[in-house]
């Protein structure tokens, strides 16, 4: 009898069993806790072969602007928003695989970050990113212990 249920006369099952059940919920935890581990982390943990001649293997767009008004494309100041369509033009030709990164101060208003982003996708910049600094957490709140 599965589980230990009583049959009727009918030969009907009365009870519900259990255990199937209960390993479907032990796998998904097992599966969470693994997924859970590897989203917290930072970044994994490589060992990368050494070579003699080592090259760069991507290339990072940086675009930054600043509260003033002032853009800068990888370090060096530029005239206009306008330019950054040209320039990562220029360096999509270099590397297919090109990745722009935008870092905005908190105060630049938010449709010239959109322009600029407009900007990248037009000159067919797909890989784009945005530069954050991380927030410390406030003195009064403390993080339980587990």
């Amino acid at each position: 009898m599965a589980g230990g249920a009583s049959e009727d006369d009918e030969g009907l099952i009365s009870s519900i069993n259990v255990t199937p059940l209960v390993d479907v919920t032990l796998v998904l935890l097992i599966i969470f806790m693994v997924t859970a581990k590897i989203i917290v982390s930072q970044g994994m943990p490589m060992d990368l072969p050494k070579a003699a001649k080592a090259e760069q293997v991507q290339l990072v767009f940086s675009v930054e602007l600043t509260e003033s008004g002032k853009t800068f494309v990888d370090s060096k100041e530029i005239a206009t928003d306008e330019l950054v369509g040209d320039l990562a033009r220029e360096s999509k030709k270099k590397n297919p695989d090109l990745r722009a990164v935008i870092r905005a101060d908190t105060k630049v208003p938010h449709g010239r970050v959109i322009h600029v982003l407009d900007l990248l996708k037009q000159a067919e910049v797909s890989k784009i990113a945005f530069a954050v600094s991380p927030t410390k957490a406030p003195a009064d709140v403390q993080p339980s212990a587990p």
